[in-house]
């Protein structure tokens, strides 16, 4: 699938630094391209949506972390198989401060086992599925984990 079928917005980010209430971010990623490509990605070994724990969400830097316009890809894929589900570019401006915020929402839940985020996914509009999430790796331009980039929360080895 093209990266240019979909279009990510986020939300409940900019409260950190502007020391608002804390809010869980929020990532929607729409889909405008053919249905059936993106429903059969999504479609495990059951026959069913993925769920949550199925997932992995991942940015891979094309540029230096360093770099002021520094771009990438953020990537839905399927645990069990590894294969894609989606990919789409986006500035690592903004995924960093999402993944920060993400962090930042975790200081304030109670529930360890609550997602420091989320994510929906629909096809031109319509709602596809949504997902809890708590890991978001982030990964340089050869491939390697930035643990201090990458949201893993406490416990968790890599």
């Amino acid at each position: 699938m093209r990266r240019d079928y979909f279009q990510l917005d986020v939300e409940n980010i900019d409260w950190v630094e502007t020391d608002g209430d804390a809010e869980k971010p929020l990532v929607r990623i729409d889909f405008r391209g053919p249905e059936g490509s993106l429903r059969e990605r999504l479609t495990g070994t059951e026959e069913s949506l993925l769920e949550a724990e199925e997932t992995d969400v991942a940015y891979r830097l094309q540029d230096g972390i360093d770099d002021p316009d520094a771009t990438g890809v953020v990537s839905v894929t399927n645990r069990i198989t590894g294969d894609f589900v989606l990919e789409l570019n986006e500035d690592a401006d903004d995924v960093l401060r999402f993944i920060r915020a993400a962090r930042e929402y975790g200081q304030y839940t109670a529930d360890p086992d609550e997602g420091r985020y989320r994510v929906e996914i629909s096809v031109e509009g319509e709602h596809l599925v949504s997902y809890e999430k708590q890991t978001f790796l982030v990964y340089d331009k050869e491939g390697n984990l930035l643990r201090g980039q990458s949201l893993i929360p406490s416990g968790v080895e890599l």
